[in-house]
C-alpha cells in the first residue's frame, strides 16, 4: 500500500470541517482537544474500516503512513471512549442525505423497495458487559433501511444485540417505499396498520401463521412461473387474528422451499411480489461485505462511545465507496470495467487504472461545484 489513505482526502470534500464542528455543537459536546480532536477521530476510524486496522495500537502505528497526524494510540482510545457516537451517526446520515442527490430512476414498480433487516456483532461477555447476549457471548446490532435502486443504507439504528428486531422496525419505516422484511417483522397488528396507513410491503410471514377466509385472485398463468398460490384472507387464530384482508402469495425459492408472503400489492402480478421479495437477498450480500472487508468485526473498544462510533465510521465508507463506484462505471470504457469489490479493493490499494481515476476527479470536481 502507498503512503497515503485515498479515502480520506474524498471524505473531507463529501464533509467538510464545518459541518463536523456544526453537528459536533449540536450534540452538545465541547472538543477542548488541539492535537486529537473529534475531525481527526472521525479520519482515524475511515482508516481503520478501510485499511483494516487491528487494534489501537496498530491503527496508531500505521496513521503516518496512511497521511495522518500521529498521536499515541492511549489518546486514539481515549477519545473514542469519549466523545459521543451520536455525532458519527449524524454525519453518516448526512452524508448518506449527499450522495442520494439522484434523477429518480423510472421503475415497473409503484415505488422504490426498501429492504430492512439487522446484522449482529458478536464478542466475549467480559468486552461488552453494557451488552449481554447469549451464553458466554456480548453482541450489538446495526438495523439497516437498505435501498434496493442503489444498494445505499437510508437510515440506521443501532442497538444491543438482545433487542428484538421487530420494535426497531418502525424507527425505519417510510411511507415513500414498499418495504421488504423477513418474518421476523410480520407481526400481525403492524400490518394491519401498515394497510390502514398506506405504508406499502412485502414481508414474508412465518411458517405457523394461520390463513383464514382464503379467496383465490385471478391471475394469468405463466410459464415456469414459481408461484404456487395467490389469494386475500385474513391472518391468525381467533384469538389474535389481523383486522384487515391481505394479499398472500405463495411461491418457491431456488430450492424448491414454499415461501409466503404478505402484501398490500394488489395492482401487479404474483410473480413480480416473488421477485420484490427475493430483492431481499441485496441486504445480505450488504452484510456479509462490510463485515469482510470495513473490518466490522473487529471492535475496538468496550464502550457504547466507541463501539457504535466506529461502526457507524465504517458506514461512512461504504457510502462513500458506493458513492464513487455508482458516479464513476458508467462512463468507464468496456475493457476498463470493474466490479464493486474489486474497485473497493483497488482504490484502497491506490492502483485503480487512469480511465477510473479520470472519471473520479471529474465526479469530485461536479460534486464540488455543486456544493
Amino acid at each position: 500500500m502507498k503512503n497515503t489513505n485515498t479515502i480520506l482526502p474524498i471524505l473531507q470534500t463529501l464533509l467538510t470541517t464545518e459541518e463536523v464542528d456544526h453537528i459536533v455543537q449540536a450534540t452538545g459536546y465541547v472538543d477542548k482537544a488541539r492535537k486529537f480532536t473529534v475531525h481527526h477521530l472521525l479520519q482515524y476510524w475511515c482508516a481503520a474500516a478501510s485499511e483494516e486496522w487491528s487494534g489501537y495500537r496498530s491503527g496508531a502505528d500505521r496513521a503516518v503512513r496512511s497521511g495522518l497526524s500521529p498521536v499515541h494510540y492511549s489518546c486514539f482510545s481515549g477519545k473514542a471512549a469519549e466523545v459521543p457516537f451520536e455525532i458519527f451517526k449524524e454525519l453518516f446520515h448526512l452524508l448518506v442525505r449527499k450522495c442520494n442527490r439522484e434523477t429518480r430512476r423510472k421503475l415497473a414498480l409503484p415505488k422504490e423497495l426498501l429492504l430492512i433487516d439487522s446484522t449482529t456483532i458478536t464478542v466475549g461477555k467480559t468486552r461488552l458487559p453494557w451488552a449481554p447476549y447469549h451464553g458466554e457471548r456480548a453482541a450489538v446490532k446495526l438495523h439497516v433501511a437498505l435501498r434496493a435502486l442503489n444498494g445505499q443504507p437510508l437510515s440506521v439504528t443501532e442497538t444491543v444485540g438482545s433487542k428484538h428486531d421487530s420494535p426497531v422496525c418502525e424507527t425505519l419505516e417510510n411511507i415513500d417505499f414498499i418495504l421488504v422484511m423477513d418474518r421476523a417483522y410480520g407481526k400481525l397488528e403492524r400490518l394491519d396498520r401498515y394497510k390502514q396507513e398506506g405504508q406499502s410491503f412485502v414481508i414474508r410471514l412465518r411458517d405457523n401463521v394461520h390463513i383464514e377466509k382464503p379467496y383465490t385472485l385471478r391471475r394469468q398463468s405463466q410459464a415456469d412461473s414459481s408461484v404456487i398460490g395467490d389469494f386475500t384472507c385474513q391472518l391468525g387464530t381467533p384469538q389474535c387474528r389481523s383486522t384487515q384482508r391481505h394479499r398472500v402469495v405463495i411461491f418457491r425459492d431456488f430450492e424448491g422451499r414454499e415461501i409466503r408472503v404478505v402484501t398490500d400489492l394488489m395492482s401487479i402480478s404474483a410473480e413480480q411480489i416473488a421477485l420484490i421479495y427475493k430483492a431481499r437477498w441485496q441486504i445480505e450480500v450488504f452484510f456479509r461485505w462490510i463485515k469482510q472487508h470495513l473490518n466490522i468485526p473487529t471492535l475496538f473498544g468496550t464502550t457504547e462511545n466507541a463501539v457504535y462510533g466506529q461502526l457507524f465510521c465504517a458506514l461512512i465508507v461504504f457510502v462513500l465507496l458506493k458513492w464513487l463506484f455508482d458516479g464513476t462505471r458508467h462512463g468507464v470504457p468496456r475493457h476498463a470495467n470493474l466490479s464493486f469489490v474489486r474497485f473497493a479493493r483497488l482504490l484502497l490499494l491506490n492502483d485503480l487504472s487512469a480511465e477510473w481515476l479520470i472519471r473520479i476527479q471529474r465526479l469530485m470536481s461536479c460534486f464540488s461545484r455543486l456544493s
